[in-house]
């Protein structure tokens, strides 16, 4: 009796850390090469397979066209046009959250 305890007990300790090294994986900025962080500002859908998308990259913002065919380049100004979005929390997180 007290073996199984003690299995389920490992069992759990092991589980709550995968949960926890997850949990902190999510929370990470998507970073490129070379450290330049990538923020999607706003995106825009135009029709079922299209839409337009503002994306900062270090000093940069990118006005990109997202189709089913690929992504193209529309326009490049400076970012300071573009206010920072506010932060974004992971849906994953939310249901953590909600749970406790």
């Amino acid at each position: 009796m007290i073996e199984l305890v003690l299995r389920v007990l490992c069992s759990l300790t092991v589980v709550f850390a995968i949960l926890w090294a997850l949990a902190r994986l999510v929370r990470r900025p998507l970073v490129g090469r070379g450290g330049a962080t990538v923020t999607v500002v706003a995106r825009q859908q135009l029709s079922r397979g299209s839409s337009v998308a503002v994306v900062k990259v270090a000093d940069r913002a990118l006005v990109l066209g997202v189709s089913d065919a690929g992504v193209s380049l529309l326009a490049d100004a400076d970012a300071t046009l573009f206010p920072e979005p506010p932060p974004v929390e992971h849906p994953a997180l939310k249901l953590f959250r909600g749970r406790r």
